[in-house]
């Protein structure tokens, strides 16, 4: 089977889940963010992007605008290095315009292929169940089995939420988790229900739907107890300076969460943005950073670490 399966992922989650579905071997090329396992970096890149991500938040945040508005996308498919992989297949996300190419794009660049015509398979992702049916998905179109990974995932997930269910709604603290710092964002899609399952409160964002910008006067009113950062695409020392940054806000001081020293900051680029199966991983550093005295899965310092 292997032979004949020739695989180009074109966002970092779906290689995630081919790796984890036993078929990183499979993967003939890759998108220019595609970094985890490890083993799959030496990948021909298919893809590149039209913006700088080392400025800051918000010049990103205006030029990611200015790219859409004028009707182009924010990354591009090489498409003579697709004619010589000539893949069976192309994984694709149908989400998100800043997260990775659009299905779109890819569709057009497919059809100008001369050498191959993969299957597209286009992952969209808002909650953790629609994950489980993305890894179900791609292992059913490259004919392997699923089931041992999803049983295993699940079963950790089972694990932090029985931990929690005894806890009164006292000792289930509110919590904030920060997706952009400048404008302000919220994590939605899967966050809120993770956060539920590791004994949190969310709040200033909802299950399933897009991640809403809010303003400080909203933040300072919900005053949460407890504040998360994880920035999209942005590494733990990134996440630092950004939240750094925030944290000469002449509001910052009056926040609950600040004054009693519960900010954290996460690797979202490794975990909390990426539908695929270290969403299980972000579920365990979250209950790790909410209830400290039930969970210690031992992701301080590489997934996660107190902002002070």
């Amino acid at each position: 089977m292997g032979d004949q399966i020739r695989v180009v992922s074109l966002i970092p989650s779906a290689t995630e889940i081919l790796a984890a579905l036993g078929l990183a071997d499979a993967i003939v090329g890759r998108s220019h963010e595609c970094d985890y396992p490890p083993e799959i970096k030496d990948r021909p890149v298919c893809t590149a992007a039209r913006l700088n991500s080392a400025t800051p938040s918000q010049e990103i945040h205006q030029n990611v605008n200015k790219i859409l508005q004028s009707a182009l996308s924010i990354y591009e498919v090489k498409l003579d290095v697709l004619e010589v992989l000539k893949p069976t297949h192309i994984i694709t996300q149908d989400q998100c315009d800043v997260c990775a190419v659009s299905l779109e794009d890819v569709e057009a660049a497919v059809a100008k292929l001369t050498q191959s015509q993969p299957q597209i398979i286009s992952l969209q992702p808002n909650s953790l169940s629609d994950v489980w049916h993305d890894i179900e998905r791609v292992a059913n179109a490259l004919g392997v089995r699923s089931l041992e990974l999803l049983e295993d995932l699940e079963a950790r997930v089972k694990i932090c939420q029985q931990k929690t269910t005894h806890l009164s709604i006292e000792e289930l603290p509110t919590v904030a988790c920060i997706e952009w710092t400048d404008p302000l964002m919220t994590a939605a899609n899967w966050i809120p229900e993770l956060v539920t399952q590791a004994g949190g409160q969310p709040v200033l964002s909802v299950s399933g739907q897009s991640s809403p910008i809010i303003t400080w006067d909203t933040l300072v009113a919900t005053d949460p107890n407890t504040i998360v950062f994880m920035l999209c695409g942005f590494d733990l020392q990134r996440t630092r300076t950004e939240a750094i940054a925030l944290t000469s806000h002449p509001e910052w001081e009056k926040l609950h969460a600040v004054q009693h020293q519960r900010v954290y900051i996460t690797d979202g680029n490794a975990y909390f943005n990426r539908p695929g199966p270290r969403l299980v991983d972000s579920l365990e550093i979250l209950a790790e950073i909410i209830h400290p005295e039930i969970f210690d899965y031992g992701y301080q310092g590489k997934g996660w670490e107190p902002l002070d």
